[in-house]
This record gives structure tokens, sequence and C-alpha cells, in this order.
């Protein structure tokens, strides 16, 4: 067999969706299915503008929360603290024992910790001058 090796930085949706098919059914057989949920929470003002939210999933027991966001004029009034929470109660429901965030920002950080999540791991200088700082939470 002839393999080729092709770096890109515009991959097709069928580059990433052959990527992303062989690596779940890879990890089904070897550690059963993810049941991969997404779960997204949105803040909206009165006109509908999405004013922030929480975006991530939750998959072998985890929830893992990729993005959480908050406008500017909205931030300092808990609004991190009750997107979490609410993730949390949706992660709860669906089974999960555990959640995850990482984060470069010392304001994030804080918000997180002060949620009840705790450091496991850091990557120095990402970005330069920065740690991005991995925390966890059973629920």
């Amino acid at each position: 067999m002839t393999v080729t090796l092709r770096l890109t930085e515009a991959p097709s949706p069928q580059d990433l969706a052959a990527i992303g098919e062989g690596l779940t059914a890879f990890n089904q057989a070897d550690v059963g299915p993810a049941d991969r949920r997404p779960l997204v929470i949105t803040l909206s003002n009165e006109a509908g503008t999405i004013e922030g939210g929480l975006s991530g999933y939750t998959a072998w027991g985890w929830l893992y929360i990729q993005w959480l966001f908050i406008a500017e004029p909205l931030r300092g009034q808990r609004w991190a603290q009750r997107l979490l929470d609410a993730a949390e109660t949706e992660a709860r429901a669906r089974g999960c024992h555990g959640a995850y965030i990482d984060t470069f920002n010392p304001i994030a950080l804080k918000v997180y910790q002060a949620a009840g999540y705790h450091l496991f791991g850091t990557l120095p200088d990402f970005p330069k001058g920065r740690t991005r700082t991995f925390l966890q939470k059973k629920l």
C-alpha cells in the first residue's frame, strides 16, 4: 500500500469526517460508546442578541466546557457562575460524574476556582506570557 502525507490548513469536510469517524470507531471499540452530546447555554438580551454563553459537550461521564463567554456589560454579575451551575446540573442529569475546563485568563481562573474547580495541569507560555491552566470538578 502506498501512503501519502499531506499537510493542509484548509481541510475538506470529508477529510475531517474521515479522521473523526476513524477515531470515534477506534475509541468505541477500545473503551465503549462515548454518548457524546452537545451542551449549549446562551445568555440573551431582550432583543434576542446573545450576550454570552457556554458551549461544550458531555461524553464518557464527563462535562467538557469548551467555551464560556460573558459580554463586557454583564461581567461581574455572577453570570459565569450561573452558566456553570446550569451546565453542571444538566451534566449530572446526563449521568456525568465530573467536569473539566481550561483557561489562560487569570480572571476566569479565579472564577472557575471559586466555582469549585481544581487545577490538574498547566502549559506555560500558552499563549506566550500566559499559562494555560486545566481544571476539573467532581459533580
